[in-house]
């Protein structure tokens, strides 16, 4: 039995068939159907679970992180309201995850000739973390936006593609701590206003190429005076202006040529974005399971894209047919960030997309072959989400319980509102095609009220929970700790392509541990213009051994492993099997 197959054949018995139902008729009938339906559908396990013994501490001074980003207090440009990304990834092979922040400039600094200076963290291994930025020499990016991490050239180190408003950056990981600034003899130092980025291996070649997403043509000496015109107003009050009324940039796909360069294919692919859209996150997942890599990008007030893998190089953009370019009102939204996961448990990613304040998350359930429906309102994550503006966001087990939960980081563009800082979301599974949002019951670092942009998401202690770094617009960034999480069992995966790209992007994962099947998929690139850990994270509640774990690698190999035990690190090699394993830290567990 194929892994997919198996996983529907142990889906909930409440269906996401039922909500699919309801979604389809009119808004005021929906919630008198879909209310007492719903009550009479909850696992009586979700109430009072595990769950409620969780909570988020920060630790950001603790820990030694002393990163401030910088912005301009009244943002009169649109380019001062975007930047933020943050990656969490392991660049010194040490088995901890180490923390690089994107900083900014702004329109005063340049016209100075000042620098700002992003920063790189070691983590230290005891909860501690080391600024390394000026050894490493991945400090000065110019104008930063958004990051993502992924081994290019396979050599077994991680590198880092840095997205600018100006000339982007790639930092080739020598190895030894240090890196290299190799953009320009690569090839990917296009001059535009980019924000989000992955690595994908598009043609399954076994290397690793890169898509970014552009946002708009900004003038840096001739910007649009603020507040003057309709679309530098809002709600009566003067604003900085656009995205509306600003020429947009196109996008770009670059093909690893294997040799250290890469080339721009963006028109031959069909990925270039002519018509000009607003792109923000950036996110690359094989949506209709066919093994090949498919491309989403989250678009700013305008139509979001869905990229189809035609399997010959080239890419359909299936937005509107598959019905994840606008919402159930066929509006296009203020689309920031993006996610994929499954979290209905019936093997087919669904989508996840933040939007502005007023216009809602909007939640797509995968009915597959390339078929999307907007169940936002009946799975509880719109109507919480419309007095906000979503940024980082990610499906993550925070519980450990085996359903992916919902977390999106808020805060406005526009300082001149008295809602400007905002508080997060996170949205728990309740195991039933619904969530709950529950952001107050698990710690108050959550509800500070704050201007969050880029979310990473990642086990920062190897304790077996995940944890969370959000790099805020405006001053120091929060790392959350979760303190409970792991009283619940849990696996985390690492992948090593052979014939596939190193760092196995691409790799679908499935994990069965009796009644219980997930899948996920290794990716470079998420959230908002941000880069989470490039291991795999399942919850198991409290089963204490997996009966089986598959994974498909982009090569077509698949590695098949029987019975092995929770609560352990795995280093999954293709075609080797497990080629390490290690407990979580003991000491560390709460």
């Amino acid at each position: 039995m194929l892994a997919e197959d198996l996983l529907r054949s142990l889906q909930p018995q409440f269906s996401h068939t039922l909500l699919s139902e309801v979604v389809s008729l009119p808004f005021r009938r929906v919630w008198l159907i879909a209310a007492p339906l719903i009550l009479l559908v909850v696992p009586s396990q979700v109430f009072g679970n595990q769950s409620d013994k969780v909570r988020f501490t920060d630790i950001t001074e603790r820990a030694g992180i002393t990163f401030k980003h910088v912005a301009s207090p009244e943002k009169k440009y649109i380019v001062e309201s975007m930047s933020g990304g943050v990656a969490l990834f392991d660049y010194d092979n040490d088995g901890s995850l180490d923390i690089y922040f994107v900083n900014s400039l702004t329109l005063d600094l340049v016209k100075s000739k000042q620098k700002t200076r992003s920063a790189l963290y070691h983590n230290n291994g005891d909860g501690t973390f080391s600024d390394v930025t000026d050894k490493a020499g991945v400090g000065d990016v110019g104008w930063g936006m958004g990051v993502a991490v992924a081994d290019y050239n396979n050599d077994g180190f991680d590198d880092i593609l840095v997205t600018c408003f100006g000339p982007n950056h790639l930092f080739k990981n020598n190895g030894n701590g240090t890196f290299t600034d190799v953009t320009q003899s690569a090839g990917v130092g296009a001059s535009r206003w980019s924000t989000g980025a992955a690595f994908l291996d598009y043609d399954k070649d076994g290397k690793l190429d890169l898509f970014i997403s552009n946002y708009v043509d900004f003038d840096i000496n001739h910007p649009p005076e603020f507040g003057k015109g309709r679309i530098c107003r809002f709600q009566g009050i003067p604003v900085q202006c656009g995205p509306r009324g600003l020429p947009g940039a196109g996008d770009m796909l670059y093909h690893n040529n294997g040799d250290g360069t890469f080339t721009d294919v963006s028109k031959k692919a069909g990925v270039s974005d002519p018509s000009g859209y607003y792109g923000l996150g950036v996110i690359c997942s094989d949506f209709d399971g066919d093994g090949l890599v498919d491309i989403y990008v989250a678009n700013d007030s305008t139509p979001s894209f869905m990229y189809h893998n035609n399997g010959d190089g080239t890419f359909k953009e299936i937005g509107f047919s598959s019905g994840t370019a606008v919402n159930e009102n066929g509006s296009e939204q203020g689309s920031m960030g993006v996610t994929v996961g499954d979290y209905d448990h019936d093997g087919r990613f669904d989508l996840f997309r933040t939007n502005f304040a007023e216009e809602y998350n909007t939640l797509y359930h995968n009915d597959g072959n390339n078929s999307f429906t907007d169940v936002s309102y009946a799975a509880n994550v719109a109507a919480v989400s419309i007095p906000y503006v979503g940024w980082g966001t990610k499906f993550f087990d925070y519980d450990n319980d085996g359903w992916v939960d919902l977390f999106v980081a808020n805060g406005h563009v526009y300082p001149q509102l008295e809602n400007y800082r905002q508080r997060n979301l996170v949205h728990r599974n309740n195991r039933n095609g619904t969530f709950k949002e529950m952001a107050d019951q698990l710690g108050q670092p959550l509800m500070e009220k704050r201007v969050g942009r880029g979310v990473a998401f990642g086990d920062i202690d190897n304790d077996g929970d995940v944890d969370i770094v959000i790099n805020d617009l405006d001053g120091a960034p929060q790392l959350l700790r979760n303190d409970g999480g792991n009283v619940s069992n849990s696996v985390l995966i690492k992948t090593i392509g052979v014939k596939s790209n190193r760092n196995g992007v691409g790799a679908r994962v499935s994990v069965v541990s009796g009644d219980l099947a997930q899948i996920d998929e290794v990716r470079s690139g998420d959230s908002y213009i941000s880069q989470s850990d490039l291991r795999l994270h399942f919850g198991l509640e409290k089963r204490a051994k997996i009966d089986r774990i598959e994974i498909q690698w982009p090569s077509g190999l698949v590695d098949k492993i029987a019975s092995v035990n929770a609560n352990r690190l795995l280093t999954i090699k293709e075609g080797q099997g497990i080629i390490e394993q290690k407990d979580f830290k003991s000491s560390s567990r709460r």
